[in-house]
């Protein structure tokens, strides 16, 4: 109970700060900051964030509602979420798109890369320009070992994509979508890894 008092006063304390250096809370009372939070003017924080640990957000990004932000640092101008969550040792640089339910851990984005909807980037590298399609995930753990995935700039991974660390991907290259890639993939390539298409007919006869 004293806790709880104690830590309403604090983050009391702490919005009062970023309020008067120019940041926008929007509904203040439903979002969580850490003692250590830094976060410069003309960020907005949507409702219901919760910043932890040894997070940095600097000016122009907006951080979007639900989102959850742990030991990491989020460059100019980027819009991160709704319902993101950046895990520690992650840096975001400028003019990237985090969008809803991504998590990213342990990683690298470049600038301008758009990771939007539904994807895992975990002990990865990501060069700038990238767009990641919906659904792909880096497989970074092989069961003993988090392995690297390196994407390249300007790189293009369609739609509902595996990339099995370790791997590189090179320069421009693109990935179609519903690939599984297990290989480093060579620059300005394209690469499209699918099974085979199978129609059967249904029986007309009753089981």
């Amino acid at each position: 109970v004293d806790f709880n008092k104690v830590d309403s006063l604090f983050q009391k304390k702490l919005i009062n700060i970023f309020l008067n250096q120019g940041v926008l809370i929007k509904k203040p009372e439903t979002s969580y900051f850490s003692h250590d939070t830094k976060i410069a003017k003309k960020v907005t924080i949507e409702p219901n964030v919760i910043i932890r640990n040894n997070v940095f957000i600097k000016s122009g990004t907006k951080i979007k509602s639900f989102s959850d932000l742990d030991g990491v640092e989020i460059d100019e101008n980027c819009s991160i979420g709704p319902h993101a969550r950046i895990r520690p040792n992650s840096r975001i640089n400028k003019n990237c798109k985090i969008g809803n339910y991504v998590e990213i851990k342990n990683s690298k984005i470049g600038n301008s890369t758009s990771i939007s909807h539904l994807s895992y980037i975990g002990d990865s590298i990501v060069g700038s320009d990238v767009n990641i399609g919906a659904g792909t995930i880096t497989c970074n753990f092989d069961g003993k070992n988090k392995n690297i995935t390196k994407i390249e700039n300007k790189v293009f991974v369609g739609s509902n994509c595996s990339l099995i660390a370790p791997i590189k991907i090179g320069f421009g290259s693109k990935i179609g979508a519903g690939s599984v890639v297990s290989k480093d993939i060579p620059p300005k390539t394209l690469v499209i890894e699918r099974s085979p298409l199978k129609i059967i007919k249904k029986s007309s006869k009753k089981s």
